[in-house]
């Protein structure tokens, strides 16, 4: 599952609004919001609170509160009466420090509920599930770091999260976002400190794929408009690729190089191979001659010439650096940021190039 964040009293409702039915349409179903600001008083933000609720009803989103004791208390309620704000369309509340082990247990017989990853503990969690911890209803949710130099290590990562769903709690972990930033640093809200200023996109496959994390979350306020396009193209199975191209790039191969396509199933070491180019290739009946054989560095998008016989018009996209080599054409460049999607696109996993 991938979500996003929404800051309440940092602009007028209407504006939450849009982006969230934006996110939504293009495949967010979470939203994370935050009533844990010891510099506000949480029941100034009450009545957007129940109209962000009633909005995640109607888009059938989760929404997860951070909330602390004192704010429960300022938006009418205790822990027992915790239950009340599922009315509101919250469907669960992340918990931190203070909270005895029966509440969170019978917290969770009710609502879904997020603990701390990074500070839970195997004899809380004894304690938790003694007093009847729902495991269904529990998730670890990580923290998001806004100062540099002070976000999580992956390796550790890992290790922690293992053991985090041995216990039988599902991960959740944030990914920066590439548009409107978070202050007052606006140096990105990632979980990971490698994914500070990351694009969200490669950020989030990275955690899912290989960082045993089961929800993502959007840290900052938004994301640009390419990267909702990402998104987008991912819930239809399509990793999105920005690209440049080369001032020497045949118009005919770039045309062929444009659709979506589908990475052959035996997925090579070296390059990601087209499955539909050369039978397109073939059908246009034209000829692809050698044009533009350069070196090919890392992200390097190409088409084999008619120097390659059989393979007259595959289009490959390379995972490593590559020589020049008189057969192969080349086309363009994935651009950086979307270099880190390329490890993703495994056998048969489809993928466009987008050229900027």
């Amino acid at each position: 599952m991938i979500g996003m964040s929404v800051y309440l009293g940092t602009v007028e409702f209407k504006e939450h609004e849009q982006r969230i039915r934006e996110m939504n349409g293009a495949g967010f179903k979470s939203i994370f919001t935050s009533l844990h600001v010891p510099e506000n008083d949480a029941s100034a933000y009450k009545e957007e609170l129940q109209q962000l609720g009633k909005l995640a009803m109607e888009l059938e989103m989760e929404l997860m509160v951070d909330v602390s004791p004192s704010a429960l208390e300022s938006l009418g309620f205790t822990w027992e009466q915790a239950s009340g704000l599922l009315e509101w369309g919250i469907s669960g509340l992340r918990l931190d420090y203070g909270i005895s082990p029966d509440t969170i247990a019978e917290l969770s017989q009710v609502m879904r509920i997020a603990l701390n990853a990074s500070t839970v503990t195997h004899e809380e969690l004894v304690a938790m599930k003694s007093a009847g911890l729902r495991l269904e209803s529990a998730e670890a949710w990580h923290n998001f770091y806004p100062r540099p130099e002070t976000a999580l290590g992956l390796e550790q990562f890992k290790a922690r999260n293992n053991w985090l769903q041995a216990e039988g709690l599902r991960v959740m972990a944030f990914a920066p976002g590439d548009g409107t930033l978070r202050g007052p640093l606006f140096e990105t809200l990632p979980t990971l400190e490698k994914h500070r200023g990351q694009a969200p996109m490669a950020a989030c496959l990275e955690l899912m794929k290989d960082a045993q994390v089961d929800k993502v979350l959007i840290g900052d306020p938004g994301v640009s408009p390419a990267s909702l396009q990402q998104f987008k193209a991912y819930e239809n199975n399509v990793i999105r690729l920005r690209a440049n191209r080369a001032q020497q790039a045949d118009k005919h191969a770039l045309e062929i190089s444009e659709t979506v396509q589908s990475n052959r199933p035996d997925s090579a070491r070296d390059v990601i191979r087209s499955t539909e180019s050369r039978p397109a290739a073939q059908k246009s009946g034209q000829s692809i001659t050698a044009h533009y054989c350069a070196a090919r560095p890392t992200g390097t998008i190409t088409i084999d010439n008619e120097r390659y016989q059989r393979y007259q018009g595959e289009l490959q996209i390379t995972k490593t650096d590559l020589p020049a080599d008189e057969r192969v054409n080349v086309l363009g460049q994935v651009i950086p940021e979307d270099q880190h999607l390329l490890p993703y696109i495994s056998g048969n996993q489809q993928f466009q190039i987008v050229w900027e």
